[in-house]
């Protein structure tokens, strides 16, 4: 789905994106695991969403990690006992890097790693082969040739570098699952998180630049909490509509995961009349497409769509 230039817009959206999926992840186990306690699974869920915050901070961190292993090759090279004049002179550029620099200092960053212990330290081996696959790209060779010395371009660097061997690394996304199983299905998005950081870095705002917040306002928190609450209290009516709607298949032979997907945009579309119904549609409907069957995006679309313009035709919802 395309979305609207204006800066807010897009933060408000990637949010409330991860909201959803966490919901249809929490309200998904609750089922399957028979649990009645919806407040136990309320706080599965804010746990869940703060577990991805910590990922997008522990991401962050993972571009000072990669800097300060190759000073440490630097300092190792200039410590053998007869380095060579490259080794005496080396090429400081990546490691003087003024976006890093900037982000290592940063207030939030540097509160978090106080806070939680984590660092990339136990993995060095990962970031070592990392490292040795950026050194060896064209992206870092032509950078340290180059005779420019920004800030832009230092930014500018780390972007290429985080979107060429960060994001989508099957490597990385294993070491992280088994760090945490509540980060098995975030690094796609919270890499989008990351790469916007990068771009919102200002020079001037030094250690004071803000990184996004865990939740944008009170609004996104509470948007959480009453859509998943609707979606498990409001659970029969919901799935009355969806039976209705799909006469000619036996619910209990749709995949599961599709009805929790149509659960929740049901909720979504009758419990914030503020939010676009096309907005709602298209959002589980990619969903779908990305987390259940082959099908299920074509099928949650013609669903939803036919209960939606039945609700309108009985005045249940209004025609946004």
């Amino acid at each position: 789905m395309p979305l609207n230039k204006t800066p807010v817009f897009i933060l408000i959206m990637i949010n409330r994106v991860l909201i959803r999926l966490k919901i249809i992840q929490i309200v998904y186990a609750y089922y399957q695991n028979g649990s009645k306690n919806l407040d136990a699974a309320e706080k599965e869920l804010f746990f869940s969403l703060s577990k991805a915050y910590d990922l997008y901070n522990y991401l962050l961190m993972l571009m000072i990690a990669l800097t300060n292993y190759a000073q440490k090759r630097i300092d190792a090279a200039k410590a053998k006992l007869a380095p060579t004049a490259e080794e005496l002179y080396p090429n400081m550029k990546f490691v003087e890097n003024k976006f890093v620099s900037q982000l290592e200092v940063n207030r939030q960053l540097t509160d978090f790693i106080s806070n939680q212990k984590r660092t990339w330290a136990n993995d060095e081996d990962f970031v070592k082969g990392l490292f040795e696959k950026i050194a060896a790209s064209d992206i870092y060779k032509e950078y340290m040739a180059s005779s420019e010395n920004t800030y832009e371009g230092d930014r500018e660097l780390w972007r290429k570098l985080y979107k060429t061997f960060i994001f989508n690394n099957e490597e990385l996304d294993v070491l992280l699952e088994d760090q945490s199983l509540y980060w098995n299905d975030d690094k796609e998005i919270v890499d989008t998180f990351v790469l916007k950081t990068i771009k919102r870095f200002d020079e001037k705002n030094g250690a004071d630049q803000a990184l996004l917040p865990e939740f944008k306002d009170d609004e996104d928190q509470e948007f959480a909490r009453r859509l998943f609450r609707r979606t498990i209290l409001n659970c029969d009516y919901y799935r009355h509509l969806i039976s209705e709607n799909t006469r000619n298949w036996d619910l209990d032979r749709v995949a599961f995961m599709d009805v929790v997907i149509m659960q929740c945009a049901l909720a979504e579309i009758l419990s914030f009349p503020n939010i676009p119904v096309s907005v709602s549609l298209n959002e589980y409907v990619d969903i779908a497409k990305v987390y259940s069957t082959v099908k299920s995006g074509s099928f949650v679309n013609g669903t939803l769509d036919g209960i939606v313009k039945e609700l309108k035709k009985q005045g249940k919802l209004s025609k946004n």
